[in-house]
């Protein structure tokens, strides 16, 4: 077969699974289970009118992660009969909305997300984003494969928004339009993610992070004001690499000064390897058909088994609370969810595997919070001798090894409860130095 009928078959097929949203939502049964894209991949056209289906459905369950939008099936109430999001991990909305009992958090670690959700309950459908086909018939999943290739081979139904703006890329992305059922032609911006400036206190706890990590390091960075911090620190690095969860804006800085090279990787030389990426359009632009860029299964990215066969892996995840023996607490206020586990634990334990590596978690030694009642603001210690009763668990004292915050490093690696509580203590804030001690004493935490 020629090369020009080729592709028109494979144009013919595309043509035979084209759909408008209506027509994908006539999919939707009572009690199905969905999955839609992470984060920027949302499927927006789909989700945006779900709710529209309520009146014909109930029970049917969305499991999806980092929601950009604020989509009415999950962020008003009256439709609670029909839609119940379950989440990964959770933002703003789905912290409020939590309390109208629409959304309920999925406890994982993110490369084993959907293998344990599939294990639970089979996806009836996966929705999710794509770029345009190619002559060959092939699509990309574009910004990540966290754990949708997994749920578009195990699903009944695949649907899929098909925009021109989303960019095309390598790795485990591609998929045949012969394993698609039906696509929604869409063409929308993609979402983007600002990048947070770093505050002077970002910036202090990024230059101690960046001087841990040696030239030659394979990286993985977050988003946010300290993980922003720590690669402004490491633009005159040499060598580095990339093998992280979340591709962001801060490594096309560190590739276009020339401190990522991938040379000294000992796991795919030369490449940056993540699992989904999320930021502004210069990171869009950068991935966009770009080979040095390798999207991957999150399910091998994340697994600390693999994130160990990089040499000198440097992981650097941040907390919101750490007790005196180390336990860190990272998803949750109290009893009450905030965000996720999603991977820390996978890239932190990964980078103690690792031949020269480092695990780092950061977290600023104070936060201001309202009293309880009242109106009123206080200053907290975030390095306690207890975690806030009912808080998680995300990181255990076992698998922490540096700590960071503004007033300084803790290597915990290998050190006793007793060495634990006075490194800790030393880089908490003066002010609540002594009263840590005091209770420390007084809960024989040595």
């Amino acid at each position: 077969m020629s090369t020009v009928a080729m592709k028109e078959k494979f144009q013919e097929l595309y043509r035979s699974k084209q759909v408008n949203v209506e027509q994908a939502l006539e999919h939707v049964k009572s009690n199905d289970h969905i999955v839609s894209a992470l984060a920027a991949s949302e499927p927006r056209e789909f989700l945006s009118r779900l709710h529209t289906i309520a009146n014909r459905v109930e029970g049917v369950v969305v499991s999806t992660c980092l929601p950009i939008l604020d989509y009415p099936y999950f962020s008003d109430p009256s439709y609670s009969n029909s839609f119940l999001m379950e989440g990964w991990f959770y933002t703003p909305t789905m912290r409020k909305m939590h309390t109208q009992k629409t959304v309920s958090y999925i406890p994982n670690h993110l490369h084993l997300a959907g293998t344990k959700r599939a294990f639970h309950r089979k996806p009836n459908i996966f929705v999710g984003t794509a770029s345009t086909m190619d002559a060959q018939g092939y699509v990309s999943l574009s910004l990540g494969v966290t754990y949708e290739k997994e749920v578009a081979e195990q699903a009944d139904i695949v649907i899929l928004e098909i925009n021109p703006n989303m960019p095309r890329t390598f790795g485990d992305t591609t998929l045949h339009i012969s394993q698609v059922d039906h696509v929604i032609e869409v063409d929308y911006e993609v979402p983007q993610f600002p990048v947070q400036t770093p505050s002077e206190k970002d910036r202090v706890i990024g230059k101690y992070i960046a001087d841990l990590i040696e030239d030659g390091s394979t990286i993985q960075l977050g988003i946010g004001g300290i993980p922003n911090a720590v690669s402004a620190e490491l633009l005159g690095k040499k060598d580095l690499g990339i093998h992280t969860e979340m591709f962001t804006d801060g490594m096309v800085d560190l590739f276009e000064a020339g401190a990522i090279t991938g040379r000294k990787k000992t796991l795919m030389p030369g490449k940056m390897v993540a699992t989904f990426a999320l930021g502004t359009k210069k990171l869009y632009d950068f991935i966009d058909d770009n080979p040095g860029v390798m999207i991957m299964n999150g399910s091998w990215v994340n697994d600390p088994y693999v994130i160990g066969q990089n040499y000198k892996m440097v992981s650097i995840n941040t907390t919101l609370e750490i007790d005196l023996s180390g336990q860190c607490c990272s998803e949750s206020l109290g009893h009450r969810q905030f965000s996720g586990t999603g991977g820390q634990a996978d890239t932190a334990i990964g980078a103690q595997m690792s031949e020269g590596g480092k695990s780092i978690i950061a977290l600023y030694s104070t936060a201001n919070v309202r009293v309880p009642g009242s109106d009123e603001r206080k200053t907290i210690s975030k390095i306690v001798t207890r975690l806030a009763h009912g808080a998680t668990v995300s990181l255990s004292r076992n698998d922490v090894d540096f700590v960071v915050t503004e007033y300084g490093v803790a290597a915990l690696r290998g050190t006793s409860i007793r060495e634990r509580v006075e490194k800790l203590i030393e880089i908490a804030h003066p002010d609540f130095r002594d009263q840590l001690r005091k209770e420390a004493a007084e809960l024989m935490i040595w």
